[in-house]
């Protein structure tokens, strides 16, 4: 794929992001702004990994859990993010992207996103209605998960280390940081 530049003087669109070259970046757009992460690091990928295999193992009916990249546009042509992993309403997906809100989205810091998921992805997630957004933090090890209610983003939930966070929302799930950082230091 080449890239044959992208335009200046008007917000990008989700059409913009074909353009983009396939090297390990992952490219994001909010309300019009590219956001530009590295290829992330195993660790990061483990814990993602780990994530993705508890949810699985508690997912009810009616959901799907999905990891990045997966496209969510929220029905619009300037916004497409990637959770790390993401929970969706079935009936909401389509074949390549998910142009609703998801009802969860985690996000798994790593220091060159930790400001752009505490910031700027928790308050478009907010705004565009994600019931849940989960961030974990393998580095601390540390969980926080923010329920929307009608006031915004709520904390409900906090663990560290070896402390469990259990989860109803979307589905009964029980959240353990040392366990999901399990096998990142060797034995």
């Amino acid at each position: 794929m080449t890239v044959t530049g992208l335009p200046f003087g008007r917000p990008l669109t989700i059409d913009d992001l074909e353009s983009m070259p396939d090297d390990g970046h992952r490219y994001e757009l909010l309300d019009g702004m590219l956001l530009v992460s590295p290829a992330p690091g195993w660790s990061h990928q483990d814990v993602v990994g780990r994530m993705y295999l508890a949810l699985m193992a508690a997912c009810t009916a009616g959901h799907r859990v999905l990891l990045a990249p997966f496209a969510v546009t929220f029905g619009t042509r300037d916004t497409e993010l990637q959770p790390d992993v993401l929970v969706a309403r079935y009936g909401d997906l389509r074949a390549k992207n998910l142009p609703a809100a998801p009802v969860l989205a985690v996000e798994v810091r790593s220091p060159s996103t930790a400001l752009v998921d505490l910031n700027l992805k928790k308050a478009a997630y907010e705004r565009f209605g994600v019931e849940s957004y989960w961030i974990v933090d393998p580095e601390t090890p540390s969980f926080i998960a923010y329920e929307l209610t009608e006031r915004g983003y709520a904390e409900v939930a906090r663990a560290g280390d070896d402390e469990v966070a259990e989860m109803t929302r979307p589905f009964a799930v029980r959240i353990s940081p040392a366990e999901l950082r399990r096998g990142l230091d060797p034995d």
